[in-house]
């Protein structure tokens, strides 16, 4: 049997964008999950700083990996979306990878509210991220 995580990186592999930005899904549990994103060059700005859309990507992916870790190991019909989210930069990157983490702080039957963290290879926080979700039907895709 394939285990959650396997399952999360079939369901994402059509997150395109994601995808060609790097961000990979490392581990999904029930309500937590783990990416990362190796940095190259396009993931920099004029100035030589990861580009916060880069940050915000990643952070997007963990939260929807986490939110809907569920949803995929029951198939269900219904699946979690970003309803909105609040990203704060805390400190510019070192080294070359990017890690979020995500935290549930609640959920209900239509919403939810996820803390993501974001790190260096230091294990130091460049960034914090607070998404709110909200329950929907399956979308086809």
């Amino acid at each position: 049997m394939t285990n959650l995580t396997d399952k999360a990186r079939k369901v994402f592999a059509h997150d395109l964008y994601a995808k060609y930005t790097g961000v990979e899904i490392e581990c999904v549990e029930s309500h937590y999950a783990r990416c990362r994103v190796i940095l190259t060059g396009t993931h920099r700005n004029a100035m030589g700083a990861v580009m916060g859309g880069v940050m915000f990507t990643l952070a997007d992916l963990a939260f929807a990996a986490a939110a809907n870790s569920l949803c995929i190991e029951e198939d269900s019909d219904l699946e979690w979306v970003s309803l909105n989210s609040n990203i704060q930069f805390v400190s510019q990157p070192k080294g070359d990878t990017l890690y979020a983490q995500t935290e549930l702080v609640k959920q209900g039957h239509t919403t939810c509210v996820y803390h993501i963290v974001i790190s260096d290879e230091s294990n130091r926080t460049v960034s914090v991220v607070t998404t709110t979700g909200i329950r929907i039907p399956k979308m086809p895709y």
